[in-house]
């Protein structure tokens, strides 16, 4: 299985946010402990927290593009650019594929109201159109990491 499908199964039979999905098939790659990454990017599903903002598997691509980053220690702003110059790229590419970066518009549900909420589990939302979006965001970092 590759790493765009592993992130998928493990969002769906794992109960993982789509966030931790994304960073955990990347952890070995870059030597960071599986738990902390876990723990690092719990709170980001949903769109940050249930807020309907940045997709989960959007902002996990973002931490996994910080982590592929070499880090100047006397120029820091030199790796921060670096890294949102990938960021804007990813952002284009994931749009291309889903026509958004926003959770509430790739969903159609809104998280951050409890009826919201409720029909995006009756729904299976978390089982059906997540697992896409975090398998996607796994294949555009693939196609943008830059090598070492």
């Amino acid at each position: 299985m590759n790493k765009s499908e592993t992130a998928a199964v493990l969002m769906v039979e794992h109960r993982m946010n789509c966030t931790q999905s994304v960073l955990s098939v990347f952890c070995q790659e870059f030597k960071l402990n599986r738990n902390q990454a876990l723990r690092i990017a719990m709170g980001f599903g949903g769109g940050m927290g249930r807020t309907g903002k940045t997709c989960g598997a959007v902002t996990g691509a973002y931490m996994v593009l910080g982590l592929s980053q070499r880090l100047n220690e006397n120029n820091a702003r030199e790796s921060i650019e670096r890294t949102y110059i990938l960021v804007q790229e990813f952002n284009k590419k994931f749009k291309e594929l889903n026509g958004s970066i926003i959770c509430k518009e790739l969903i159609k549900y809104d998280l951050n109201s409890p009826e919201g909420l409720a029909e995006a589990r009756s729904n299976a939302v978390f089982s059906t159109v997540c697992p896409k979006l975090v398998s996607d965001a796994v294949k555009v970092l693939e196609t943008i990491l830059p090598t070492y």
